[in-house]
């Protein structure tokens, strides 16, 4: 017996750290496209509105899952629908609005730093409506966080302190990030992570595409605004990428691992961020970096104290 047990947890430990190099590498891309979508934003706003790229978003990450929703949603349990329509909208479609919509008036980079108090919320979120289980050291960390989170704010693009209501936005999202992660970590845990991702991306799609082509003047600015093929270029890779197939892979991520664990891939998404911002021209002041800084020193001891 003693010799079964012994072969079983020598056979369990490599499994064990497969999957840890599975969460890994999913964790690096994940932080890569998701540090690269704002930069895309700020590149799609040049020609369509906000509401036009967030909209955009969605009806190209719907291209990619519909054929694969159609075929998934009936392995889906009906029960479930309502818990995949809530997901959808709180971790893709709501945000990609504020998100779009705060970059008409901050820079990518900052958006991308506050887009790394996700896994504050997260905490928040499950500390108060999810029973999750809090500590001194994790509230430390949030306030860390929320100190880093008002830097971001009150300092505008010459450097000057000057309250951005506009930055509150991408605050917001990270919000619904948190009570999107709770709730699909407690209610879709057991379901594939494919089947999460395109059957919420396909319902959230059509009400985007029917808003896009119902509701705005797309069509307008497609075949007369300067530059439009190439905006609704970085549109369509920013739906894609940013949302399709990264949402498939951080269901995935998450089903693997903590929602603490997944939700932190976004403290490393503000260094993409920030580097493609510079890359484009935008300007950093010392008060960003520390309020970066802050932030992910907050994020990384609510991570610690998981």
């Amino acid at each position: 017996m003693k010799i079964i047990a012994s072969n079983a947890k020598i056979i369990e430990k490599p499994a064990k750290e497969r999957i840890q190099n599975i969460v890994w590498v999913i964790f690096v891309i994940l932080a890569f496209i998701w540090g690269t979508s704002f930069i895309l934003m700020k590149k799609a706003l040049l020609v369509y509105s906000s509401e036009q790229v967030a909209a955009l978003r969605m009806a190209s990450a719907w291209v990619v899952v519909i054929g694969m929703a159609v075929f998934h949603i009936q392995k889906v349990p009906k029960s479930k629908l309502k818990y995949f329509f809530l997901s959808g909208m709180l971790g893709s479609f709501i945000p990609a609005f504020l998100f779009t919509a705060a970059q008409m008036h901050i820079d990518s980079s900052s958006s991308g730093i506050l887009n790394s108090l996700t896994p504050c919320f997260t905490f928040v979120v499950g500390a108060l409506f999810f029973q999750q289980k809090t500590s001194l050291m994790k509230f430390m960390g949030l306030l860390l966080g929320f100190a880093g989170c008002v830097i971001l704010i009150t300092i505008n693009q010459k450097g000057e302190v000057s309250l951005n209501a506009y930055a509150l936005l991408v605050v917001l999202a990270t919000v619904l990030y948190g009570f999107n992660i709770n709730i699909t970590k407690k209610y879709l845990s057991e379901i594939n992570p494919v089947h999460i991702a395109t059957v919420s991306i396909a319902m959230i799609g059509s009400l985007a595409i029917i808003y896009l082509f119902g509701f705005t003047d797309f069509i307008t600015r497609l075949t007369t605004a300067e530059g439009a093929n190439e905006s609704l270029g970085y549109a369509v890779i920013l739906g894609v990428f940013g949302t399709g197939m990264s949402s498939i892979l951080f269901y995935k991520m998450l089903q693997m691992s903590s929602p603490i664990f997944a939700s932190s891939v976004t403290y490393f998404v503000p260094i993409v961020a920030v580097c493609w911002g510079m890359y484009a021209g935008e300007t950093l002041h010392l008060a960003h970096f520390v309020g970066m800084s802050v932030i992910i020193l907050g994020v990384v001891i609510v991570n610690k104290a998981s």
